[in-house]
């Protein structure tokens, strides 16, 4: 071969050589700017995500604000309900000594009033004849359909205030 051939066929391969970088090069910054328009538009998406995900959030948070001003007010009614509660249970208890302290008031004043004592064995003997002429009957168990006590304050003979 001649020394033209030589030169020809390396200035040959020097072209080839020379027109594979500039295709690869040119195939590199092609796919570079597609890769960076794509990665543009994921930001993109990603931005109105963003805002998407920033709304849900506020949306969240007023939720849990919401909550927890329910939970306080719950927690306000409970304590009122708590407290509502231990006064009626005081007015109760309040009550129920003054009821004790008349009951024996009334059986102090019947002790010493002997009126009272005739009064009662008059009421109970006009409410046994009463029953008579109404034609009431006695049950199987002894015991009549009404209350025989005439007076309410006499413990002894009504079973509702007695103990």
């Amino acid at each position: 071969m001649s020394t033209s051939n030589v030169v020809w066929i390396a200035v040959a391969a020097i072209a080839a050589i020379l027109l594979v970088v500039v295709l690869v090069v040119v195939i590199n910054g092609a796919k570079n700017r597609r890769r960076r328009r794509q990665a543009e538009e994921i930001r993109e998406q990603a931005k109105l995500e963003t805002a998407k995900v920033e709304r849900r959030e506020a949306l969240a948070a007023e939720t849990a604000a919401k909550a927890r001003a329910a939970q306080a007010e719950a927690e306000a009614k409970a304590a009122e309900a708590a407290r509502l509660q231990e006064r009626a249970a005081s007015h109760q208890s309040e009550a129920e000594s003054s009821r004790e302290q008349l009951h024996e008031q009334y059986k102090r004043a019947d002790t010493l009033d002997p009126k009272a004592k005739a009064d009662a064995q008059a009421a109970e003997d006009t409410s046994a004849s009463e029953r008579a002429w109404s034609g009431e009957q006695v049950t199987d168990a002894g015991l009549s359909g009404h209350d025989t006590s005439a007076n309410y304050r006499d413990t002894d003979s009504h079973p509702a205030t007695s103990g």
